[in-house]
């Protein structure tokens, strides 16, 4: 089955930094990959993503403070957050859009969740 395998995530302090890093295994034909984030009591938002084109997005809140990088070779997505402030808090998660290699349509899967905590 196709997993994503999220980490990097930690308690750091307001304007300090984190990597977070992604595996995935058993899919391949990956489109985009692409970390989101939920906050508590908050809906899951996009934070950034990035296609196998190279092409990358960012939300607005992130946007000059976070960059994301892909090793497409390796089925890997990296999220290096630099300046996070406290409102960064969240559980962050991978996602990439492929096809498993078991079969079936390409569709979205996401990973666990690591937990990214920043105190003021």
């Amino acid at each position: 089955q196709v997993q994503l395998v999220e980490s990097g995530g930690g308690l750091v302090q307001a304007g300090g930094s984190l990597r977070l890093s992604c595996a995935a295994s058993n899919i391949f034909n990956i489109n985009v990959m692409g970390w989101y984030r939920q906050a508590p009591g908050k809906q899951r938002e996009l934070v950034a993503t990035h296609t196998s084109g190279g092409s990358t997005g960012y939300a607005d809140s992130v946007k000059g403070r976070f960059t994301i990088t892909r090793d497409n070779a390796k089925n890997m997505v990296f999220l290096k957050m630099n300046s996070l402030k406290p409102e960064d808090t969240a559980v962050y998660y991978c996602n990439a859009y492929g096809s498993a290699t078991t079969g079936g349509a390409r569709r979205g899967y996401w990973g666990q969740g690591t937990q990214v905590t920043v105190s003021s």
